[in-house]
């Protein structure tokens, strides 16, 4: 055990902005990939949809001046906004209690987690309705 080395968690930030060989990731690729697939199954975009919950973050984006507030961000985080002035994504502002990532992202209260569950279209069973299922089927 003395020579375990410690690894970050997985969302940490350095794991998702670069792969192995420490190359930065353009998110990017991984959205226009999607979109390849999505409109392989019939789902058609003009422009690719990005939900925010932060209206500073979208007026920057939109916004191709550069000024005192946005200085302090690193070069490599404004692809986005190139991305925007091409017309390939499309920005939208979602609150936070509409945030469905959340389910994934995030411990959440239960009658929090049952809400996004339902918005997703789906629904929590109960171990006694799974149980009942499970006889049914039999």
């Amino acid at each position: 055990m003395t020579s375990c080395d410690s690894i970050g968690t997985p969302m940490a930030t350095k794991h998702l902005d670069a792969d192995f060989s420490k190359t930065l990731v353009d998110q990017m690729i991984y959205r226009s990939k999607m979109r390849t697939q999505l409109t392989d199954y019939g789902f058609y975009f003009d422009k690719i949809p990005m939900y925010c919950d932060s209206k500073e973050a979208i007026a920057i984006s939109c916004n191709p001046v550069q000024n005192s507030r946005t200085k302090h961000i690193e070069v490599q985080y404004h692809f986005i906004k190139e991305k925007v002035k091409k017309g390939i994504v499309e920005l939208f502002f979602v609150g936070t209690e509409y945030q469905l990532a959340d389910l994934f992202t995030k411990a959440l209260p239960v009658e929090r987690f049952k809400y996004l569950v339902r918005r997703l279209g789906m629904r929590c069973l109960t171990p006694a309705e799974l149980e009942a299922l499970e006889n049914e089927s039999a």
